[in-house]
């Protein structure tokens, strides 16, 4: 077995506590301002219909070319498919956060939308 080496601990200064000089600095972080949450994201809300709207219809071309309505082989109909999915599912899950924001269902804010 090893032996015990002789090391004096010191702890760390607590960030709220220990830290001279601490009282009195401004941390922005623990501001809630209501106004603030309530901003509407419209940069974003574009995007997630523009995702929503080519999701759909990468979703519907990869549909005709599975059923034969339209030409194209299998392996174009996948990559749609795969494509459509990748589009639609961010963008249907924006546009239902902002629907639902905008209706004023409980639990559903606008800043729950990421802003860009």
């Amino acid at each position: 077995m090893s032996s015990r080496r002789n090391v004096n601990y010191t702890r760390l200064p607590d960030e709220d506590n220990d830290y001279i000089g601490n009282e009195g600095k401004y941390d922005p972080r623990f501001d809630y301002s209501p106004g603030s949450m309530d901003e509407i994201p419209w940069k974003s809300i574009v995007l997630a219909l523009f995702l929503l709207i080519l999701g759909c219809g990468l979703l519907f071309l990869s549909f005709f070319i599975f059923t034969g309505h339209m030409g194209g082989e299998k392996s174009q109909a996948y990559g749609l498919f795969g494509l459509g999915v990748l589009t639609f599912l961010p963008g249907f899950y924006e546009t239902r956060i902002a629907y639902y924001s905008w209706r004023g269902a409980q639990g559903y804010r606008f800043a729950a939308i990421p802003s860009y």
